[in-house]
């Protein structure tokens, strides 16, 4: 009855709330006729999930930090003085990094940022606004006289990579 698909079910001949009653617990996306219909989450699952998803202090922000106080640079975190409360300011070197998560910057061909499969017309138009806040956030500390460094959430995946980032970081926010 029906044509299995990776993770993915598509309904060929059961009666539409059937089957939505039947599977809504265990499916991520139901597909009918090519279309995306539900989140097998409930409302309140999903906002208790995305309430824990953090701005600050994330784990490849922690892990850059570690990195690059290792090597003796010291910084400030997440001044509410500065436009876009960068994560990392450098005050000594007039440099600040902003560690941006792939799926909410929209990290171009990373495999982090996709686009949910529902309510994709409000995940386009918040992803779009997030990406020309970041652009315009950029632009104005620039033009403030800030050198303004973007670190990526799949650049800092393993302590190893974090460490390599930060060593290359720190050379170019030492240099003047």
């Amino acid at each position: 009855m029906w044509n299995r698909a990776g993770d993915v079910l598509t309904l060929k001949f059961l009666n539409t709330l059937s089957f939505l009653n039947l599977c809504a617990s265990r499916l991520i996306f139901l597909h009918l006729k090519g279309i995306a219909l539900v989140d097998f989450l409930s409302p309140v699952e999903r906002s208790r999930r995305m309430a824990r998803i953090r701005g600050k202090n994330t784990a490849p922000e922690m892990a850059l930090r570690q990195a690059l106080h290792a090597l003796g640079l010291r910084f400030r975190l997440h001044s509410k003085e500065l436009p876009g409360k960068p994560d990392l300011i450098f005050p000594k070197f007039k440099a600040i990094v902003f560690v941006h998560g792939c799926f909410w910057h929209r990290h171009t061909a990373c495999k982090i940022a996709t686009i949910p499969k529902s309510n994709t017309e409000f995940w386009a138009a918040k992803f779009d606004k997030n990406v020309t806040r970041d652009a315009m956030t950029v632009d104005l500390l620039k033009s403030k006289g800030w050198r303004v460094f973007v670190v990526w959430e799949c650049e800092l995946g393993t302590k190893k990579k974090a460490q390599e980032k930060a060593l290359l970081l720190a050379e170019q926010i030492r240099r003047s």
